[in-house]
């Protein structure tokens, strides 16, 4: 008895090399809602794309599952955008500048990332969005939010501030402890990096002591905007495989609408 060969939208399609990464999953719609106001004029009905995000500190291992996500979506069919911070054409260079010299408030460096986060949403996420992309985002206003509160800003203030911020479809926030993103920032980089250790906060003279004492108090942070918002935590501390098979778990699972 024949079998009835598999047509080409069934087979499952490959990634870049020869590892298959198994069917095209078509993301179910579901409803978009901002945080708060929002962007005037802009309709949630009509962003049928998928909205992922990836949070985690530097050397948490976001980028690295960024890209495999990447890689693994387009190799199943979707199209994807890449965001992040510091990416927009409007303010990203004058952000630099501004923090290499640390001339600016709290406030100020706020709303400068603010505006960034604003200029990429407007341009970026909500265009790609409509055409019923896969936005994949490495960090989005929650790190944004830690930082700011961990340097002594209001939530509510910040909540307002974030307001236009559209409301993901996953969150994935990588907890790694803070003694192991020493290790792993020295094994990559050789040193730590000024903000990532809190020193314009005066937590210790020691750049050592003032990171590991800046990320326990990120890391808490991050754990009450979980109560907040409900994204998922991720161990970090796990291998680079088993972190990417948990990610594409759960974003099959909100694909499929579970």
């Amino acid at each position: 008895m024949k079998t009835r060969s598999k047509t080409a939208s069934e087979r499952p399609l490959r990634a870049r090399g020869t590892v298959p990464v198994g069917p095209v999953l078509i993301p179910r719609p579901t409803p978009k809602r901002f945080y708060g106001h929002g962007i005037p004029g802009v309709n949630p009905a009509r962003l049928t794309g998928k909205l992922i995000v990836v949070e985690g500190a530097d050397g948490s291992g976001r980028s690295t599952q960024i890209q495999r996500l990447v890689e693994w979506l387009e190799g199943c069919g979707h199209a994807t955008v890449q965001v992040g911070l510091k990416r927009s054409t409007l303010v990203s260079e004058e952000l630099d500048r501004a923090k290499q010299g640390n001339i600016l408030s709290r406030t100020t460096m706020s709303l400068f990332y603010a505006t960034d986060f604003a200029d990429q949403l407007e341009n970026t996420i909500l265009p790609a969005l409509r055409a019923g992309f896969v936005v994949l985002a490495d960090r989005y206003i929650y790190t944004l939010m830690v930082r700011d509160l961990v340097r002594g800003m209001e939530l509510k203030w910040l909540q307002n501030l974030y307001g236009v911020a559209l409301e993901p479809d996953a969150v994935f926030y990588l907890n790694v402890t803070p003694e192991e993103l020493v290790q792993r920032n020295f094994a990559k980089n050789r040193t730590l990096d000024y903000w990532e250790s809190g020193l314009d906060l005066g937590l210790s003279r020691d750049m050592f002591d003032s990171f590991l004492n800046y990320q326990g108090r990120v890391a808490q942070e991050f754990l009450r905007l979980q109560q907040i918002y409900g994204f998922s935590i991720v161990d970090g501390n796990k291998s680079a495989a088993a972190i990417t098979d948990e990610l594409r778990k759960k974003i099959q699972s909100i694909f499929s609408g579970r």
